[in-house]
C-alpha cells in the first residue's frame, strides 16, 4: 500500500492519501506523530485526547518504503530517514516536547469604507483558532475559523480584534489592526435664493448649542463650522440661526452676511434682540463668489450683564476664515446677554419672518458641543473639505449639504437632527463645492 503524505498549508494540515486521488485523511498539526517500529516499518499515531486513552493507530507497521509524497518520491531510505520525514511533514517530533504556535500572517489590514473583510489567519503549528472583540459586522466564517469575512458597519476608524493560534504546547495571540478609510467625495452643495431655507428640530441641538443660564464654562461651549460661498446681494441675510422662537426676548445665536459700502463681512450676534453681544468681521472679509471655510467658537464662560466686563464677554468667541482668526468691531446692547440659550428654531437661511439668503451657497456645515478653537487646522485640512468623522474630535452634528441626500431631506450624518428644505426643489441641489 503506498501512502501519499503532504502538506496543505491554506488549510494548514498534513494530507494522507491511499491510493490513487482518494484522500482518507486530514489532520490538523500537531494532531499525528510517527514512530519507527525498529523492523523496517512505521506507524502513524493519533494521540490521546485524554488521559484515560491511550494512542491510536491511523497507520500500523507500514514498510517505511511505502510512504511517499505528492509527486510519488520515497520519503526516506532507511526507516528512521521516513519517520523524520513524516513527522516533518507531521509538524509532530514524536517526543515530550513541541513548539508552540507563531502566527505570520499579516497583522494590519487596510480596506475602505463599505468594502468586505476577506482575512485569513495563518500560523505555524496551529491547531485551534479564536478570535476576540470583534467590530460589528465582521464574524468567523462557517467551517474555517481562519478566516474572519464581512464588512465592518461602524464606518471609517481603526479596529483592533484579537486572533490567537493555539496547539498542545501554547499559543500566540495578535492583534489585527483593521483601518478603514473613508469614500469621502464632496460633490454637492445647497443654492439659497429668494425665501429658501432649511429647518430642523432645534432641540436635538440644545445638548450641543444651549445653555441654561449665564456661560458656566467649558460645558457650555460651541463651534460651528461651514463652508460659505457669499451671495453679491447686498442686504443682510441669515446664513444660521439657533435660539428663541422670540427673537426680542430670548436668546439666540445668529450669523448673517451683511454688506458695508459694496463690501461683504460676517456678523455674529448672540443673546436677544434687547441684550446682545455682536461681532462683526471687517470690510471685505469674505467676498462674493468664492467659497470660504469658517469656523465661529465659545469657550462656555459668561456673556453679560456688567458694564466693566464687556471685552471678557467678546474674548469668549473667535471668528476664524480660512483658518485664520478675524479682528472684530465689538458693540452691545445692555451689557451684553446672562440668560439662557434654548433651542426652539433651528434654521439655515432664516431669521424670524425674514432675513433669507439670497444667492449664496452652503457646503458642510458642522456642530461640535466643544470649543475647538484649538483644533482648528484638523478641521480646515488646508482648505480641503474631508471626512469630519475621522477626527479626534468629531462633531455632534454634521450635514453634508447634498452629498448622499435625497430632496427634500439634507441628513445629519452623526446625529439625528435632519434638515428639510422649505420653499426649494432639487435643483437647488448643486455640483459647486469648495
Amino acid at each position: 500500500m503506498t501512502i501519499k503524505v503532504y502538506r496543505d498549508e491554506d488549510a494548514n494540515a498534513a494530507i494522507l492519501e491511499t491510493g490513487g486521488d482518494g484522500s482518507i485523511g486530514m489532520r490538523f498539526n500537531n494532531e499525528l506523530r510517527a514512530i519507527g517500529n525498529g523492523d523496517g516499518t512505521c506507524s502513524i499515531l493519533n494521540p490521546p485526547k485524554s488521559s484515560d486513552e491511550t494512542d491510536y493507530q491511523e497507520f500500523s507497521n507500514i514498510p517505511f518504503g511505502d510512504f511517499v509524497d505528492q509527486q510519488g518520491n520515497q520519503l526516506g531510505a532507511t526507516e528512521v530517514e521516513a519517520c523524520n520525514a513524516l513527522n516533518a511533514l507531521l509538524r509532530h517530533t514524536g517526543g515530550p516536547t513541541g513548539e508552540a504556535p507563531v502566527i505570520t500572517s499579516q497583522t494590519a489590514i487596510t480596506v475602505s469604507d463599505g468594502d468586505s473583510v476577506n482575512y485569513s489567519l495563518v500560523a505555524n503549528n496551529g491547531i485551534g483558532y479564536e478570535w476576540a472583540n470583534l467590530p460589528a459586522g465582521l464574524s468567523v466564517q462557517n467551517g474555517n475559523l481562519r478566516k474572519l469575512i464581512g464588512t465592518i458597519s461602524s464606518g471609517p476608524g481603526v479596529y483592533t480584534p484579537t486572533m490567537t493560534a493555539t496547539n498542545y504546547y501554547g499559543q500566540d495571540s495578535e492583534t489585527l489592526t483593521i483601518t478603514v478609510t473613508s469614500s469621502f467625495a464632496n460633490t454637492k452643495s445647497i443654492d439659497f435664493e429668494h425665501q429658501d431655507w432649511m429647518g430642523a428640530n432645534a432641540a436635538l441641538l440644545d445638548a450641543a448649542l444651549g445653555r441654561s443660564a449665564n456661560g458656566s464654562g467649558s460645558g457650555d461651549a460651541w463651534t460651528i463650522s461651514l463652508w460659505f460661498k457669499p451671495s453679491s446681494n447686498n442686504q443682510g441675510q441669515t446664513i444660521f440661526y439657533f435660539g428663541s422662537a422670540d427673537i426680542a426676548n430670548g436668546g439666540h445665536i445668529e450669523l448673517r452676511q451683511t454688506n458695508s459700502s459694496g463690501q461683504k463681512r460676517l456678523r455674529l450676534r448672540y443673546g436677544t434682540n434687547n441684550n446682545y453681544l455682536q461681532l462683526v468681521t471687517a470690510n471685505g472679509s469674505i467676498m462674493a463668489g468664492l467659497w470660504h471655510h469658517i469656523l465661529i467658537t465659545y469657550d462656555g464662560g459668561t456673556t453679560g450683564s456688567a458694564s466693566g466686563s464687556v471685552n471678557d464677554y467678546y474674548s469668549r468667541f473667535e471668528i476664524k476664515i480660512n483658518n485664520v482668526v478675524e479682528s472684530t468691531s465689538n458693540t452691545h446692547n445692555n451689557y451684553g446677554y446672562s440668560g439662557s440659550i434654548i433651542g426652539q428654531n433651528l434654521r439655515v437661511g432664516r431669521y424670524s419672518s425674514g432675513g433669507y439668503m439670497r444667492g449664496a451657497v452652503v457646503d458642510e456645515l458642522a456642530i461640535w458641543g466643544s470649543d475647538q478653537s484649538s483644533n482648528s487646522n484638523d478641521i480646515y485640512n488646508s482648505g480641503t473639505p474631508h471626512e469630519l468623522t475621522l477626527l479626534a474630535n468629531p462633531p455632534a452634528h454634521w450635514w453634508r449639504m447634498g452629498d448622499g441626500d435625497t430632496y427634500p431631506t439634507i441628513q445629519d450624518n452623526v446625529g439625528n437632527a435632519d434638515f428639510v428644505m422649505y420653499n426649494m426643489t432639487a435643483a437647488d441641489i448643486i455640483n459647486d463645492v469648495p
